[in-house]
């Protein structure tokens, strides 16, 4: 995989969310502008923190991209609550 393929998951991610991409930003507390500039997997200047990376998972409740950090470090994910799995949207058990 590419360097920047945990990036492109998470700007899906938002695009595809279920909220607009500036719904996703104004719930998160970040602008619009720099909220895509950090999922722009082509901007080599800009990064995405861990901390925002989390808020985007708990905000479109798609954890996809955390299923391929797991798999990728040879781990699965589960919800903590038991619940049935949904891969990717709405495996997240909320807070």
């Amino acid at each position: 995989m590419s360097e920047k393929w945990i990036t492109r998951m998470v700007q899906g991610a938002v695009l595809s969310s279920r909220s607009q991409a500036r719904e996703v930003a104004r719930t998160i507390g970040k602008p619009y502008p720099t909220l895509m500039r950090e999922l722009n997997p082509f901007d080599l200047g800009a990064k995405l923190g861990v901390e925002t990376f989390f808020q985007i998972l708990r905000t479109t409740r798609d954890v996809t991209p955390l299923e391929q950090i797991a798999q990728e470090l040879g781990y699965r994910l589960a919800p903590v609550d038991g619940g049935e799995e949904d891969p990717g949207h709405g495996a997240y058990p909320g807070r």
